[in-house]
C-alpha cells in the first residue's frame, strides 16, 4: 500500500497541518487577540467542538471531561473552537474550562466562536413550523450569549447567530433571513453602545446556498442586508452529502477504471475538494455582485467515516476513514494556503446526533472516535507523539485499525463509475 502514502505526501507537502510545533509561537494568554487577528490566520486553526459522550444531550459533559478534550485539541494545534448553542451547560462549562486551563498554564491559548441557536415558531414540536415567525426562545438564547461573552471577553471573540437556520432543507426549524438580521443588528447595536466588547465580531453560520451561492430562491433584500450587516460570512459546504444528493462531481470516470484503486479514490477526492471550493467561490461571487467585499470563511465542512445510509457502501460509497482523511488534508491545506479559516466538523464523534441509528453518518464526523482512537486523518499526529500523556475518558489516544493501513483498506469502497461525470469533464 505504499502508493497511498506517496499520493498523500505528494499532495500535502506540509503533513503537520495542525501540529503543536507550528503552534509554539502562539504563547501567552495575556496578549490581546481579536477576531481580526485570528480569522484567516493559519497560526490559529479552527474546529467545531461538541463534548457529548452519551447518546443524549440530557447528560452534559463535565468540566473535567471538557478539560481532557481541550488538552487534546491544544496539543493538536487548534486555537479556535466553534460551539452551537448556549442554552445547555456545555457552552458555559467549555468557557469555564478554558479559563481554568489558562490559569493553570500561562501558555494555554484558546478562543471561541460562540453559537446562539435560532429556531422558527413551533420548531421541534408537534405543531407545524411557522418559518415566517420566530421562536420565543430565541431572545433568551441571544441574551445568554451576550451574558457569556461579557463574562469571558478574553475567550469569546465571535458570536454566530444561528446554525443552518436559513437553509430550506432544515424544514423543522428554518427561519427567514430577516430574523437572523434582526438579531445580528441587535448584537451590533449592543457592541456600538459598549454593551459588548468593541472588537467582538458577529456573523451567522449557514449553508452556502443560504448565503446566495446557490439558487435564486434565496436571493432577496433581507439576505443582502444581512450580508452587509455581518462582520464576515461563515458558510458551510459538504460534498460528502452531495455524493448522493448532487453527485455530478462524484465517482470514477470510465477511462479511470484501469487505474489502481488508490488513484481512483484520490481523483474522486480531488473533485470533491474542488466542488467544495466552487461552493465557497459562489458565495464570494454573490457577495461581490452586491458591491460588498468582506471576509468569507468556512464555518463547517467535513466528511463522515461511516454510514449505513445513502453515503455508505450500498449508496455512493463515500464514507470511510481513508476518504475522510484525504478530504481533511486537502481542505485544510487549501484553507491554509488561501488564508481561509475552516471550522472543520468535527473534533470528536458524538452519538446523540442520530441516537436511533448508531451507524448513521451524523455520529461519525469526528477526527477522534468514542473509543479515544485517532482516525486515519490524524494518524501522523500519533506517530509524532502529540498525544503522549493525554487521555480521553481514561483511555490514551491510539490509532484506529491498530494503525494497520491494510486493515483500514478492507473497509474502503471504490466510488461508482459515473458516465455523466465523463460528459461534464
Amino acid at each position: 500500500m505504499s502508493r497511498i502514502w506517496i499520493h498523500i505526501i505528494l499532495l500535502c507537502p506540509v503533513l503537520l497541518l495542525t501540529g503543536c510545533n507550528r503552534m509554539s509561537k502562539n504563547k501567552g494568554h495575556n496578549k490581546q487577540v481579536n477576531a481580526s487577528d485570528i480569522l484567516g490566520n493559519p497560526d490559529y486553526p479552527a474546529i467545531s467542538y461538541g463534548g457529548y459522550r452519551q447518546n443524549t444531550r440530557d447528560i452534559q459533559p463535565t468540566i473535567s471531561e471538557i478539560k481532557e478534550d481541550l488538552r487534546i485539541l491544544y496539543a493538536m494545534g487548534f486555537r479556535l473552537l466553534r460551539t452551537y448553542n448556549v442554552h445547555l451547560e456545555e457552552a458555559s462549562n467549555l468557557l469555564q474550562s478554558i479559563e481554568e486551563l489558562k490559569k493553570e498554564n500561562p501558555e494555554f491559548e484558546m478562543y471561541v466562536m460562540l453559537g446562539a441557536w435560532i429556531d422558527c415558531k413551533n420548531a421541534w414540536t408537534d405543531l407545524p413550523p411557522i418559518h415566517d415567525e420566530e421562536s420565543e426562545r430565541n431572545a433568551t438564547e441571544i441574551a445568554r450569549a451576550v451574558q457569556l461573552t461579557n463574562r469571558y471577553p478574553d475567550i469569546v471573540k465571535i458570536i454566530a447567530v444561528g446554525n443552518e437556520a436559513m437553509v430550506h432543507w432544515a424544514a423543522a426549524y428554518f427561519v427567514q433571513p430577516w430574523i437572523i438580521l434582526k438579531w445580528v443588528n441587535h448584537l451590533t447595536d449592543l457592541r456600538s453602545k459598549g454593551e459588548l466588547p468593541k472588537n467582538l465580531w458577529i456573523t451567522s453560520s449557514d449553508n452556502f446556498a443560504s448565503w446566495g451561492g446557490g439558487g435564486k430562491e434565496y436571493h432577496n433584500e433581507d439576505l443582502n442586508q444581512l450580508i452587509r450587516a455581518v462582520d464576515f460570512i461563515s458558510m458551510h459546504t459538504y460534498p460528502m452529502h452531495d455524493t448522493h444528493y448532487n453527485p455530478q462531481f462524484w465517482g470514477v470516470l470510465p477511462q479511470e477504471e484501469v487505474l489502481p484503486d488508490t488513484v481512483k479514490i484520490m481523483n474522486a477526492m480531488l473533485r470533491a475538494r474542488d466542488y467544495a471550493i466552487s461552493q465557497y467561490r459562489s458565495v464570494v461571487s454573490y457577495m461581490k455582485s452586491l458591491g460588498i467585499d468582506k471576509p468569507v470563511h468556512i464555518g463547517e465542512t467535513g466528511w463522515a467515516t461511516h454510514s449505513n445510509e445513502h453515503y455508505g457502501p450500498e449508496g455512493s460509497g463515500a464514507t470511510d476513514e481513508y476518504k475522510s482523511g484525504i478530504y481533511y488534508k486537502l481542505m485544510t491545506e487549501w484553507c491554509r494556503q488561501n488564508k481561509v479559516s475552516c471550522f472543520y466538523f468535527e473534533a470528536f464523534d458524538e452519538q446523540w446526533k442520530d441516537s436511533a441509528n448508531p451507524s448513521g453518518s451524523e455520529n461519525h464526523f469526528g477526527l477522534i472516535n468514542l473509543r479515544s482512537e485517532a482516525k486515519y486523518a490524524i494518524w501522523d499526529l500519533v506517530d509524532q507523539g502529540v498525544f503522549e500523556g493525554l487521555t480521553r475518558d481514561g483511555r490514551p489516544v491510539r490509532k484506529t485499525y491498530r494503525g494497520k493501513l491494510d486493515n483500514l483498506m478492507k473497509d474502503v469502497s471504490i466510488p461508482p463509475v459515473n458516465q455523466t461525470l465523463q460528459m461534464t469533464e
